[in-house]
């Protein structure tokens, strides 16, 4: 009896590390647009440079799709030429809709998938298309996310913690509110190292500035930053109770700074109260 052939995965199952990556990537840089009826596209633009990425994920979609080049002035340059994907397929459009690619404006409305997907997979397709890999002005390797969602940005800091042991608490920035997240040093080694794989899909030059990252060694005179110490809630009780940071400082082990900043906010609810359970 002939041996049947394995049967292509299902289209956009997010357990598979390509489609993983590729729904990680439409998030951060597709646009899903409705159109009259039943009609509407998918596109993502990028530059040409980076036009292989498109190339695969054409060739990973069962549906009819284009690539085509447009060349026009922007802020950044008197010439840009960029490529861009399309694809229009009804069940296609529905199956990514569905998984979590909003249309329209999405970029606070995004969250990691809800069904079982790939994580470093997706975490490296959303830095790839909003994120960075490489090294400081000072000389230091780093990666970082840039992104309007609180849902990817947490998970973001939550992976790496669970990765590293690292703590990150987001915030977004004043002038346009969005929040930029960057990691240093070994612990940038270590996720570039996760993230970036051997074999994996991703942009050809940042799979090439991740690998570029190992070869980073912490100068001898570099001190370590001490490990940060968590705030525990009988300590917040402390702060509210007595109201003064330094008689609190003294108490807690901890510096008039440390405290003052703790206080403010928790007077401020920028970060949530202490719960009354002894």
């Amino acid at each position: 009896m002939a041996e049947h052939e394995p049967s292509a995965p299902l289209f956009m199952d997010l357990s598979v590390p390509e489609y993983a990556y590729m729904f990680g990537f439409l998030q951060a840089d597709g646009h899903l647009a409705p159109g009259p009826g039943q009609k509407g596209r998918l596109t993502v633009e990028i530059s040409v440079r980076d036009v292989e990425i498109l190339r695969e994920f054409q060739r990973l979609t069962p549906y009819n799709s284009s690539i085509r080049e447009r060349t026009r002035s922007t802020n950044f340059a008197e010439t840009h030429t960029s490529a861009i994907w399309t694809l229009c397929s009804l069940e296609a459009r529905t199956r990514l809709n569905e998984l979590g690619l909003p249309y329209g404006r999405k970029s606070r409305k995004i969250t990691p998938p809800r069904v079982e997907f790939s994580r470093r997979d997706y975490l490296r397709g959303v830095i790839d298309a909003d994120g960075a890999v490489g090294y400081t002005a000072q000389g230091l390797p780093f990666i970082s996310l840039t992104t309007a969602s609180t849902a990817v940005g947490v998970y973001l800091c939550r992976y790496t913690r669970m990765l590293t042991g690292i703590e990150r608490l987001i915030k977004r920035n004043a002038r346009d509110g969005i929040y930029n997240i960057s990691y240093t040093k070994e612990t940038a080694q270590e996720l570039a190292r996760d993230l970036y794989y051997p074999g994996c899909l991703a942009l050809d030059r940042k799979r090439a500035a991740a690998a570029t990252l190992a070869s980073w060694v912490r100068p001898a005179d570099m001190r370590h930053a001490p490990p940060r110490r968590r705030w525990k809630d009988w300590e917040d009780r402390i702060l509210l109770d007595h109201c003064d940071p330094g008689s609190s400082a003294t108490e807690l082990g901890r510096t008039v700074r440390s405290c003052s900043l703790r206080l403010w906010r928790l007077r401020s609810g920028r970060v949530p109260l202490p719960s009354n359970d002894q």
